[in-house]
């Protein structure tokens, strides 16, 4: 993504708690208590349709904190999306999530350097070949599904395509609305970086 002219206005200028109005509050109140970011990335344009927003929100708590598939399994598939993307927020919030769940540093450089992670144990393997070509083929080979159904299992294979499509939406919203990583933080990816 181009850096945005410093002299561009924001196509959704920051909200802070205090301007929300009633139809936002108790949205903007739940995010703050989970946001990494506040009331920024994704946040800031949900909030300006609040009934998606909050539906939003609760499909990405779900996602976050009640899906079937392991933590680090979970941050993986958000991070592959980050990386297709090139989102920053969605790098800024989950790479230190996935390094915390128990992703190898050596596993999110590779991904964030834009290569095939080397060395992934077989679950971590499956998880990125299935995100990657769902995301990029529009389909999941026989074999990649199986390897997955086995290794995963039927309600993980469907929490895994949710994650990875709810984090494209993720990653439109961010991009559409031009959000930054928070003012005064180093973007994960930096210009001329693939």
């Amino acid at each position: 993504m181009a850096p945005t002219a410093i002299s561009k206005e924001p196509r959704f200028p920051q909200l802070t708690m205090e301007q929300l109005k009633d139809s936002q509050k108790s949205l903007g109140e739940q995010i703050m208590k989970v946001s990494s970011v506040g009331l920024a990335g994704p946040y800031n344009p949900m909030l300006r349709s609040p009934v998606f927003g909050q539906k939003m929100f609760d499909l990405l708590y779900y996602l976050r904190w009640q899906t079937s598939l392991p933590l680090k399994l979970n941050e993986f598939a958000i991070l592959i999306i980050g990386r297709q993307w090139r989102s920053q927020v969605e790098w800024y919030a989950h790479g230190p999530l996935a390094l915390k769940a128990g992703l190898a540093p050596e596993i999110v450089a590779d991904l964030k350097a834009n290569k095939r992670p080397a060395n992934m144990p077989p679950e971590e393997e499956v998880v990125y070949d299935f995100v990657t070509e769902l995301t990029t083929k529009h389909q999941v080979s026989d074999a990649t599904f199986a390897r997955a159904k086995t290794l995963l299992g039927e309600q993980q294979v469907v929490d895994l395509t949710a994650v990875s499509g709810t984090y494209v939406t993720v990653a439109m919203l961010i991009a559409m609305a031009e959000e930054g990583v928070p003012p005064g933080k180093e973007p994960p990816f930096k210009p001329g970086e693939p």
